[in-house]
């Protein structure tokens, strides 16, 4: 799904059929992720991208694949935009070798240097300085390369994100940070954490050009990314974008989200950014309703494959605990 910047910059029906695949592809793997937790097949924490799948479709028609991620640990939609197999992925889940980890980090802890895709990270705004170092690096050797650096409402309230924002817009550092805003950190409203609940203002006192995009059309978020982007490559320094969202489902698993009404999830489940796509697609003429109906056979398919694959598949041998614990390597200075 990655790409570059000029193939995607008109959002024609090749586009609106990758935002379309992506975000169904990732609501399906959710959906199926909750039902096998269910069922005991995936355990640990697990936190579903269900509402948010239009971020990362919008970002990846915009990314190349040299370009590189790292996320909070809400992150299995992410990690699918970049690349990473939904076979791959379910493993993951499931504890199994054949996972992107090998069965090591579950569900908040997917890493592929392949897809430069660098977590998945469990502590809350831990991500903001490593993604912050990692833009660093690529200034560095002197690439055109940006690095994504996503975290939630919540993580915005951590201290790190002010040393990196200071850092960044000192040295002209090629981050594009997202804070993923789905109006709750766990159970508290932004509203209920801080005085500013417009998050994008957070970076108007270090003069980084910052803005509020809508996180429920992929359109909204690619143009957002497209001027973003182009902003970071062209040497300016970072960007920040409050993309404003909404997770149908608790913040986990075990929460079963009392903290706020029924009334407030249907008015966003009504503006769901599949369902408006889906129409938009067939008013327009953009698609069929074959089209569509082959897209969603697909879907289906693939994500019984990667269920039975993540079934089939076999649990680490006891020899893994000895691997991968640490690296003499700096991929980034070589």
């Amino acid at each position: 799904m990655a790409t570059s910047v000029k193939a995607k910059n008109k959002a024609d029906k090749a586009t609106h059929i990758d935002w379309y695949t992506l975000m169904l592809r990732i609501r399906r793997f959710e959906e199926r992720a909750l039902s096998m937790y269910g069922k005991q097949k995936i355990r640990g924490f697990c936190h579903v991208y269900i509402g948010q799948e239009a971020i990362a479709a919008g970002m990846e028609s915009v990314l190349t694949k040299d370009d590189s991620i790292v996320t909070g640990y809400r992150q299995h939609g992410t990690a699918i935009g970049r690349g990473i197999s939904t076979k791959e992925a379910m493993a993951e889940l499931f504890g199994k070798y054949t996972g992107i980890v090998k069965g090591k980090g579950g569900s908040m802890h997917f890493f592929s240097k392949e897809h430069n895709y660098f977590g998945g990270n469990g502590i809350v705004g831990a991500q903001i300085p490593i993604g912050t170092g990692i833009a660093f690096a690529e200034k560095y050797r002197g690439t055109k390369n940006l690095c994504v650096t996503m975290f939630g409402d919540g993580a915005s309230r951590q201290g790190a994100l002010h040393e990196s924002f200071n850092m960044a817009m000192a040295w002209k550092i090629p981050v594009i940070y997202v804070v993923e805003n789905n109006q709750y950190a766990m159970g508290t409203s932004v509203e209920r954490t801080s005085n500013v609940s417009e998050l994008w203002k957070q970076g108007l006192s270090y003069d980084m050009p910052s803005e509020a995009v809508d996180g429920m059309d992929p359109e909204a978020v690619h143009n957002a990314f497209t001027k973003a982007a182009a902003h970071v490559r062209e040497g300016n320094g970072p960007y920040y974008l409050e993309i404003k969202t909404y997770r149908y489902k608790g913040h986990s698993v075990s929460d079963p989200a009392k903290y706020r009404t029924k009334e407030e999830v249907q008015q966003y489940k009504d503006r769901d950014p599949i369902k408006v796509l889906e129409a938009k697609m067939l008013d327009q003429k953009i698609a069929t309703k074959e089209e569509i109906d082959e897209i969603k056979n697909a879907v289906k398919a693939e994500i019984a494959a990667a269920v039975k694959f993540a079934e089939d598949s076999p649990l680490p041998p006891a020899s893994e605990l000895y691997t991968d614990n640490y690296s003499e390597e700096y991929p980034f200075l070589t």
